[in-house]
């Protein structure tokens, strides 16, 4: 069974940055694609950023050119590294996996396997 569970989450003023890891246990072995989603109140859950094993990466159009999503694979960690965020990116994220392969697009909710518990993210203005 794949457990992960995210850090990184706080508050922030408006253009500030935070990065989020996504700890993986006990490995990342069984996982095709990995990624982020976020919910915020009153909507529903969102596709932020997108990783394959093979290294391709997607992107929401509201967060492309400002977040980056990586992964340290000796350490079993996912990443998101989020800059210039604004009091729209206010959020939980949530840390997704998936042991299926996802071809060149973003992940699908419905296609999660993994979840982790949410970090809660505030951007002020």
């Amino acid at each position: 069974q794949v457990r992960l569970v995210e850090s990184g989450g706080g508050s922030v003023q408006a253009g500030g940055s935070l990065k989020l890891s996504c700890a993986i246990s006990p490995n990342r072995a069984s996982l095709f694609t990995m990624g982020w989603f976020r919910q915020a109140p009153g909507k529903e859950r969102e596709g932020v950023a997108t990783l394959t094993s093979g290294g391709y990466t997607a992107y929401a159009e509201f967060v492309q050119g400002r977040f980056t999503i990586v992964r340290d694979d000796p350490a079993n960690i996912l990443y998101l590294q989020m800059n210039s965020l604004k009091p729209e990116d206010t959020a939980i994220y949530y840390c997704a996996a998936t042991s299926r392969p996802v071809i060149r697009r973003q992940l699908r909710s419905g296609e999660i396997d993994y979840w982790g518990q949410g970090t809660q993210v505030t951007v002020s203005s």
